[in-house]
């Protein structure tokens, strides 16, 4: 037996001990709450809740309530919790007590480093502090810009898209074309994170000009999803060893034992994140570099292709030099703010984007108010777009900031597509000392009894359930399942959603807990949501989109459905498609675009 194999069946038998400890210690704990049968004997209910199981989740807590007892793996016990009052105290007034669960916070500090999403206590609050201004409503305005070009891009590749097709077969270009949005969205999405957050021109969309950093960012996701396998492994070995020790044992635990699939994804990872860590330094150093230029020269420095100085980074990099030495972060700190701001924003926002298209697709009535509502403001607010680098037409206009994120009907679109389908459904934690979690809402115990709280042990782990608080009836009505932005419009009569009897969700984003509530809430949350519009109000006056409806050449017509695990990802049901691979087809056409107020489609 070869070393590297006898520190891989140790660490395997540390993990089983750790294992059968932790059982040992939940039975003396149970959760005295009622919630559904163990499903499997080492599975519990996890797989048929978070493994593709939207409705599950959703039926769970429609059935036991806001306070669910459910099977994790090996037979602990989890407290699936999506009551108002609960979220309160668990996220907010008592979020001290329910920290993030420690493979979630390990597995980060691996992959980003020590960014907001995996430290904790001072050291979180400090980034937060940094941070908070960074993502403030006056840069927001100062980035649009950088959006705005970003989403007319992306408009003049799908037009250039739909011309192409419409010179090769006109008959089919007047019933519309039909294009997979998903790889596109995720360009997009990609170019807005590295030019609005690190100042660095990725040229995402442009097809021809990929980078190994780029490359590798729209493959981070994808990757980390592959390799939760080694998830459980993680904490035990960093919690007994270095970060430089750690990462060895988890390389020699994919030398020669396991899988051969399993290790090919284990090792995909650690490339990608190798590339993001040197990419990530040298745009650091250059940043810092820039920030010791004259201001003469710093205003025509472009580092790296990128923003110059309206990138977040830059401005970050500025408040940490003045800051006082107990407020600064370091340079390590810094790289792995680079990498969490990446990450959360990539995937989560491209989700959402899709989302909200893929629903106005299958809602053409709301599409074409949308569309009307758009480009009555742009008639109104002609401000054109004098960058023309990369759009063909000449005929764009951007909307100015306070315009973009006021639009009655717009932002009821994108908050009604954000509560129903948030882009993480469910986030967990876990308890550092024994407490007692109040509801809202009184539920039953294991023995049938009515509480009005739950009391939870030392190390009790958690689920929050984002998906379900957004779509609890009790708080936002018997319809909260249905996709209705109109519930948004009311509030200017004042009925406000999300609010009933005074009863509501401390969510920091229209009550709902999409973005969370508390101190580790989503930071990036402004930014997220003045992409989404922006890209939405870019796109729609030029581009109707509809449901695939064309049979593809077996007969069949494709059939989006959204799978659920970690993210919300569209695929194509069999069997039009594999049920597995990432993907949106919908049907396009060009809107005619002589008159704005009374946009048509080709015919």
């Amino acid at each position: 037996m070869t070393f590297p194999q006898l520190i891989g069946y140790g660490v395997l038998t540390l993990v089983v001990w750790k294992l059968v400890q932790r059982r040992a210690s939940r039975k003396a704990n149970a959760l005295d709450v009622a919630g559904p049968a163990k499903e499997h004997w080492w599975k519990g209910n996890m797989e048929s809740m978070f493994v593709d199981g939207f409705q599950r989740c959703l039926d769970v807590a429609a059935y036991y309530g806001g306070a669910v007892k459910i099977h994790a793996l090996f037979g602990e016990e989890w407290l699936y919790v999506s009551d108002p009052r609960a979220l309160h105290h668990i996220l907010v007034k008592e979020q001290h007590i329910f920290e993030e669960n420690d493979g979630f916070l390990f597995c980060n500090k691996l992959i980003f480093g020590d960014g907001l999403i995996s430290t904790l206590g001072e050291q979180h609050r400090k980034q937060r502090k940094m941070l908070n201004p960074v993502f403030s409503t006056s840069n927001m305005r100062e980035l649009l810009a950088v959006i705005q070009t970003i989403s007319h891009q992306l408009k003049s590749i799908l037009v250039s898209n739909l011309s192409a097709c419409s010179e090769h077969d006109h008959a089919r270009y007047r019933e519309s074309v039909e294009l997979d949005m998903l790889p596109w969205l995720s360009r997009s999405s990609l170019d807005c994170i590295c030019e609005g957050v690190l100042g660095y021109h990725s040229a995402a969309l442009d097809t021809g000009n990929e980078d190994e950093y780029t490359d590798a960012l729209r493959m981070l996701s994808p990757s980390i999803t592959k390799t939760m396998i080694f998830r459980p492994f993680v904490p035990i070995v960093m919690r007994n060893c270095s970060l430089y020790w750690g990462k060895k044992i988890v390389d020699w635990l994919t030398i020669s034992w396991l899988p051969t699939q399993t290790t090919k994804n284990f090792r995909e990872l650690r490339r990608i994140v190798e590339i993001m860590d040197s990419a990530s330094k040298a745009i650091l150093q250059e940043k810092k570099a820039a920030l010791q230029l004259p201001p003469s020269l710093l205003q025509t420095h472009d580092m790296l292709g990128g923003t110059r100085e309206k990138d977040m980074m830059s401005i970050m990099l500025k408040a940490n030099a003045s800051s006082s030495e107990a407020d600064r972060l370091s340079d390590t700190e810094l790289l792995g703010q680079m990498n969490v701001m990446i990450f959360a924003g990539l995937e989560t926002t491209t989700v959402a984007v899709a989302r909200a298209l893929y629903l106005l697709a299958k809602h053409p009535d709301i599409q074409k108010q949308l569309r009307t509502e758009i480009c009555g403001a742009m008639a109104a607010y002609q401000i054109p777009d004098v960058d023309h680098s990369h759009a063909k037409d000449d005929s764009g206009v951007r909307l100015p900031y306070d315009v973009l994120m006021n639009l009655p009907l717009l932002n009821a679109v994108v908050r009604e597509t954000l509560r129903l389908y948030p882009s993480l459904p469910v986030l967990t934690r876990r308890t550092t000392e024994a407490a007692s979690v109040p509801l809202q809402f009184p539920v039953r115990s294991a023995s049938g009894e009515e509480i009005d709280a739950v009391h939870v042990a030392k190390n009790q782990r958690l689920v929050i359930s984002i998906l379900a608080a957004n779509h609890n009836q009790a708080v936002w009505g018997e319809d909260a399942s249905e996709w209705k932005p109109d519930r948004w419009l009311k509030s200017s009569q004042g009925v406000t959603p999300g609010d009933k009897d005074a009863v509501k969700y401390p969510g920091v984003y229209s009550s709902m807990m999409t973005f969370l509530a508390g101190n580790r809430s989503c930071i990036g949350l402004k930014f997220a949501e003045m992409e989404i519009k922006d890209v939405l109000t870019t796109l729609l006056p030029a581009i109707h989109f509809a449901l695939p409806s064309e049979p593809d050449d077996n007969g069949n017509v494709k059939e989006i459905y959204w799978k659920m695990s970690g993210f919300h990802t569209p695929v194509v049901k069999a069997p039009a498609g594999d049920g597995e691979t990432p993907r949106l087809p919908l049907s396009m056409q060009l809107v005619r675009e002589n008159n704005h107020l009374n946009s048509q489609f080709h015919e």
